[in-house]
């Protein structure tokens, strides 16, 4: 058995490197944010922190879905040839689709332009989104270690 790489297996891994590339772009962007938004306490509705929040809200969501239908749907749909990145992926997808629906739930909360006022509990949600963050990334690193591997 050869050991060379076809056109077709190094376009395959070129998409994937070009998907692992934009998911750490999006969530690189995404923390910053993050960080920014956290480091503005006490929250008011002042324009400043809506303003953020919406950047924040709408940069969450772009990283959720980079994640959600650029990667982890090419792996449910069958696309991934590597038997030890689509058995990982089963292991750990229920866990990560459960970090969207708390992504997607911070969102639906706060993505409301210029009128948010309800901000009292914006510290405590921003603490807990953190902590799913937390766990997705841990498990996406696990997964684009595994993707990544020649």
């Amino acid at each position: 058995m050869s050991n060379t790489t076809t056109p077709v297996t190094k376009e395959r891994r070129s998409h994937s490197s070009d998907l692992v590339a934009k998911l750490i772009n999006e969530r690189t962007e995404m923390l910053a944010t993050f960080c920014r938004l956290a480091g503005i306490e006490p929250y008011t509705a002042d324009k400043p922190v809506q303003k953020l929040l919406q950047e924040f809200c709408q940069i969450l969501v772009d990283y959720v879905a980079a994640g959600h239908f650029a990667l982890y749907e090419r792996i449910v749909e069958g696309k991934e040839r590597r038997k030890e990145v689509s058995d990982l992926a089963a292991q750990i997808y229920s866990r990560i689709a459960d970090t969207t629906d708390s992504a997607l739930d911070f969102n639906d909360k706060y993505d409301c332009e210029d009128h948010c006022t309800m901000l009292d509990e914006l510290g405590t949600d921003l603490s807990q989104l953190g902590e799913e963050l937390a766990v997705r990334i841990e498990l996406e690193d696990k997964l684009l270690n595994a993707m990544t591997r020649r």
